[in-house]
Parts: C-alpha cells; structure tokens; sequence
C-alpha cells in the first residue's frame, strides 16, 4: 500500500483545454442514485481495505464531487454550501466511510487561497481535483532558494490513497501568516503513505499517516488556512474552516439517518428469543424512536437554517463572526445527535447489532468517530459558548 498515487496536475493547459465537454457533460448530480446501489453493495469491503476503492472515488468524479466548489473558471460548479452538504448526507446514508471521504471534496474551498497562476496549473486538465490533507501537528520547514524544504509525519490524512493533491501544516519562523496555519500542497506521488488505519470506524477512509521527505516546495504552492483567497464570489466568502467542520458534520447526520430506517425496517418482524413482542409493540422502542426522529431532524433542520442564513450574506457581502459561529455551533451538534441517535438505535436492536457485520453496529462506530474530530469535539461546544458570551475565542475559531 505504501507507494505513490495520481499525480497533481501540474501541466501548463490552455483554459480551452481545461474541461473537454464529454468530461463536463458526464458530471451531475442526477448520476448520484446508481452510485449510491454500487456504495450499498460494496462498503463492507471498505473497512478491511482501509480505504475507498478506486472505482468510488471515479465514481465522486463523474457526479461531480471534486468540481462542485471549483471556479467556472476552470470548469467547475461553484455549488452553494447546501447543496453539497446535501450530496455528501445522501453519499453517507449508503455508508459512513464514503461520505466522509466525499466530503474532502470542500478542499477546492482551500485551495481558493492559492495564487492564480498556481491554482491555473491546479486545474490545467480538468476541474476534478481531488485534495486531501493532515494539517496538525505543524511540522517546522525551513526556506530554500526554491520555497521551503518540508519533512515530517502527519496523521489522519483522510482519503490520502486517492488523492492527486495532499496538503500538509508546516510552520516557518517569522511567517507573516501570524496564528494561522500554513499548508503545502504537494502531488501525492511525492507523499509516502504509511497504512496504520486501524480504529473501530470510519475504517474505509484511508486516513493514514503521510510522510514527507525533503520535498521543496515553492512558496506559491502554500496557503494561509483561513486566510485571504484569490478567488472572488460567494462561495469564496463563505468561511473555509467552517465550511470543512459542515462538511464533516453532515456525514453523521447521514449515518443516523440510515441507522433510524435500518431499525425501523427491522420493527415490524423482529421478535424477541425471549418471547417478548415484536420491536413495533413495545412501548419503549415507541418512545425512543420517536426520540431519536425528533433529535435527528431538530439537529438537521439547525444545520442547515444557518448554513443558508450564512450563504444569504455571503451573497451579499461580508459574512460577520456570530452568524459563523453558529454554523460551527450547527456543525458541533449535529455530529454529536447523530451519534446519539446512532446509540440509540443500535441499543433499540439489542443482540442484532452486536456482530461486526450488523449495520447498526458500523453506523454507532462511525458515528462516534465524526464526533470525535478535532473541529466537531466538545471543545468547539465551548468556543461556541465563549463566543455566544462576547468572551475572547482562541484563534482560527469559529
């Protein structure tokens, strides 16, 4: 497993050669549903692969995933922040895994912070770029005549195995870039995978450690996460980091949406060995299910009402710190309901969802791994109530 992938895209093209109209064409949303039955059939492969097969990620590419944040410039989409979220909640209703890989297709935000010229070679053959990235912890590079020289080891880098592009934190002395982080971009042919991606969910991500060996890379191939970006349009205004903790988020909304179905299709027919009656008649099962519903769809409907709130200024403007803060605060608690949703799910299934093959089982694994990301944890709840306080927040939040 440990090798080089696609490489980055780096040629000169003409903008006219950008996107050919076949490869444009083919890119759509409505090809969402046959990817979804081939997800279904296939994501139990996906945990003892440690990763999302080839096939998957061509598939994101054909419906438009990777394109869907890229300028029109450069043959992308420029998707409103909902309706991707929206795709990346119906990708992870079919499997946790999947989702969350899908959901990297928000790094083309990240990529806006590129210079020009460099985000021309980006996107030299074609919008579909596909990014992926372990940012913490920074690792210090130093500065050559060429840019920087970068080495180091960096964790959790989500979908890595099909990534053409891999970003990674480093930190210079005296960067310009302040608190901020700084991120090199680099071809994955130039990043070592080291496969140890082994954990209780999410297992099909591929997030491994990367590694990266005296690499130069030129300073116009860094950006200032959270920082200033080149490009103009809504899309561009609406903040970076909050967009990736959104694009995070729905992935649980998506797991628990499928965990409720699964246990409700399970109701009507499933008896107890003990005798007891079939799961729809019991008065508890009645109880928390309807429990469950209402937290789900409580914590979506909070989701996506500030996710449009903060599109409405984006549109207009310049988006102001307290609507993004309740984006990140709707991002937070809608990764943790899912994940209590899931629980509750999953405990309604008794012995069912104990075997490692239940979908239950994998669903309450997952969930519980979207809630533990570093952007969706209990610390951002506590931000989130510092800043609702007017008490100083700590940089790159919300």
């Amino acid at each position: 497993m440990i090798g080089t992938r696609r490489g980055g895209r780096f040629t000169n093209a003409s903008p006219e050669k950008q996107c050919p109209e076949s490869h444009t064409a083919a890119a759509t949303w409505d090809n969402l549903s046959p990817l979804l039955v081939e997800i279904r059939a296939r994501r139990n492969e996906f945990g003892p692969a440690q990763e999302i097969p080839k096939e998957i990620i061509d598939g994101f590419r054909r419906i438009g995933i990777y394109r869907a944040m890229v300028a029109k410039r450069f043959g992308g989409e420029e998707r409103t922040p909902a309706e991707f979220c929206r795709q990346i909640e119906r990708i992870s209703e079919a499997d946790g895994s999947a989702g969350w890989v899908a959901s990297f297709g928000d790094g083309a935000r990240y990529l806006a912070a590129l210079p020009d010229d460099t985000l021309r070679k980006v996107y030299a053959n074609g919008p579909d770029v596909v990014l992926a990235g372990a940012l913490f912890p920074l690792q210090p590079a130093r500065r050559c005549a060429d840019g920087f020289v970068v080495n180091g080891v960096w964790p959790f880098a989500s979908g890595s195995p099909g990534a053409d592009l891999i970003g990674v934190g480093i930190t210079l002395e005296d960067d310009p870039a302040g608190d901020l982080p700084r991120v090199a971009v680099i071809p994955a042919e130039k990043v070592t995978i080291r496969p140890n991606w082994d954990v209780i969910g999410l297992r099909g991500t591929g997030s491994h450690d990367v590694v990266v060996s005296d690499v130069i890379v030129p300073e116009q191939w860094t950006l200032i996460r959270g920082g200033p970006v080149t490009l103009d349009g809504p899309i561009y205004r609406y903040p970076s980091v909050a967009f990736a903790a959104q694009a995070h988020a729905i992935v649980g909304i998506g797991i628990a949406r499928a965990a409720i179905d699964e246990v409700i299709a399970m109701a009507g027919s499933r008896a107890s060995i003990t005798g007891a009656p079939v799961m729809a008649q019991r008065g508890y099962v009645q109880l928390e299910i309807a429990k469950a519903e209402s937290m789900l769809r409580s914590a979506r409907s909070f989701f996506y009402e500030a996710t449009e709130e903060l599109w409405k200024q984006a549109l207009t403007g310049e988006v102001n710190l307290s609507t993004t803060m309740q984006v990140r605060l709707a991002a937070t608690n809608a990764a943790r309901q899912g994940a209590e949703v899931c629980r509750i799910s999953s405990g309604l299934a008794g012995t069912e969802a104990l075997y490692t093959s239940s979908n239950l089982a994998r669903a309450m694994c997952d969930s519980f791994v979207v809630a533990q990301h570093a952007a969706l944890n209990e610390g951002t709840l506590q931000s989130a109530g510092l800043a609702l306080l007017g008490t100083a927040i700590q940089p790159g939040f919300p």
